[in-house]
């Protein structure tokens, strides 16, 4: 059985465009906080006088921000299954848009607020625990929802996320260009990503009375009528209990906790031009079971240990040395360095590298040569340490200027772009398209887990420059 072809159009491709600012909001928490490293290290890294010696308090800030803003993931992918269940969808997207709302609210009036240093640690650190768990949650519901459209939804809503970062870059940018002292232009840097989020908000809300959105989220009753039985027969195989998404939905062979793994591990079409999540049922209901976790392991295990490195490599890193990179020009560049060739660099670079699969899959997901290249990636982390890092204690400086930092970054970045999407497209490809659901939520765990041990290792990096 296949899905329905009585589609309405998306008029003025709004589904689309509604689709693309969610997947921009999904991110901006993290890019916001990330790319205003200079703002919370000029708050927390003051020189302090003791008996007559000038004392300076080292908080690792990187460090500390991006260690606790991927443990969230990791620890929400691992719940997902339980938490989807339990909690609407509505609740999961339209809460967490909120209480991120909230939370950015909350971090621009502390840019106003005199604070001890070591508590605005503490306040800031918190914020960005629970800023970016919520935020877990909402990429993974938001995985699962565009994941019931047509595939080129996926896409959309990817390359919106793509973009989150060079959109915080921008907005940090602007802000150290305008005229303004220092304090006022934290403030508009930081409601900038309230303005984005209440637009992401509105932007959830108005797509379900889009005609296009309700056809495919079953979210409108003109279409329920006449599809019982389909709804029925699509999820027989689950003992005969209507297995949908919280809100009545029923996505054609994935599962509601399944669609967000599937969504992102996907982002291309498989060589037939179709979208694996949405096979005939009748390939389904071959009588076949779904291998164990351990069966689809075994075939993705490569896969899984190159998206773990990839992102192991990046995160070691990015932010945590390369946003302590100087400058070799002093000036009035001095004040766009770090937001230009670190933070805008890497996240053109990165999106670039994700969008250059859509033409180029080299090397072959068989070839032993693609785990060698991801391997390979490993000199950037010396390259990036021996740029011109400050405070450094241990190692000498070998690549001072500005253009040999802005070379290794492109090359950091494109290469973490691209063997990323690459890793997670072929993935799904190396199993039974049965299997395809368990490959998804596999690779999903692990792309977490790297960010994670990356996120570990940038302390003991940043301490050995």
């Amino acid at each position: 059985m296949k899905r329905r072809t009585d589609a309405p159009a998306d008029r003025g491709y709004l589904v689309g465009v509604f689709f693309f600012i969610l997947g921009l909001g999904t991110l901006l928490p993290w890019n916001f906080f990330m790319t205003a490293s200079l703002y919370f290290q000029g708050r927390l890294n003051k020189t302090e006088w003791s008996n007559g010696t000038a004392v300076q308090k080292e908080y690792f800030f990187n460090n500390w921000m991006t260690l606790l803003s991927q443990l969230p993931l990791l620890l929400f992918t691992l719940l997902n299954s339980i938490l989807y269940q339990r909690i609407s969808e509505a609740m999961r997207i339209a809460g967490s848009l909120v209480f991120i709302l909230l939370l950015f609210i909350l971090t621009a009036v502390l840019v106003k607020v005199p604070m001890e240093e070591d508590r605005f640690f503490s306040v800031t650190m918190a914020t960005i625990w629970f800023i970016n768990s919520f935020g877990a949650v909402l990429q993974g519901s938001l995985f699962g929802l565009v994941g019931l459209l047509p595939q080129k939804y996926s896409a959309i809503f990817m390359s919106g996320q793509g973009l989150a970062g060079t959109f915080a870059a921008i907005a940090m940018l602007i802000a150290i260009a305008s005229e303004t002292d220092s304090e006022t232009a934290a403030l508009g840097y930081f409601v900038t990503p309230c303005v984005g989020t209440l637009v992401t908000l509105i932007s959830y809300v108005l797509l379900s009375r889009l005609e296009f959105a309700q056809y495919y989220l079953d979210k409108s009753s003109k279409y329920e009528a006449g599809t019982t039985d389909e709804l029925l027969t699509e999820s027989s195989t689950e003992n005969g209990k209507v297995n949908g998404h919280a809100n009545g939905s029923v996505p054609g062979s994935a599962t509601k906790d399944s669609s967000t793994g599937e969504a992102e591990v996907d982002p291309h079409p498989s060589p037939d031009g179709t979208k694996q999540s949405f096979l005939p049922l009748e390939q389904a209901e071959k009588g076949q079971a779904k291998a164990s976790v351990i069966e689809v392991f075994k075939k993705i295990w490569v896969m899984a240990f190159c998206v773990t490195f990839v992102f192991t490599v990046t995160l070691s890193v990015f932010p945590a040395v390369t946003a302590d990179v100087k400058t070799s020009s002093p000036g009035n560049w001095e004040r766009f360095f770090i937001s230009v060739c670190c933070f805008l660099i890497f996240n053109l670079g990165d999106w670039l590298g994700r969008t250059i699969t859509t033409v180029i899959h080299w090397p072959r997901k068989e070839s032993r040569i693609f785990p060698a290249l991801v391997v390979s990636r490993v000199i950037f982390v010396p390259l990036l340490m021996l740029c011109n890092v400050q405070i450094r204690s241990n190692l000498p400086v070998y690549f001072g200027h500005d253009a040999a930092f802005a070379t290794i970054m492109i090359l950091f970045s494109l290469s973490s772009g691209y063997f990323v999407c690459l890793s997670m497209s072929y993935a799904p490809q190396l199993v039974e398209p049965k299997d395809a659901e368990t490959a998804g939520a596999l690779m999903t765990f692990f792309l977490a887990l790297g960010l994670s041990i990356g996120a570990a290792l940038s302390f003991p990096l940043r301490a050995l420059v």
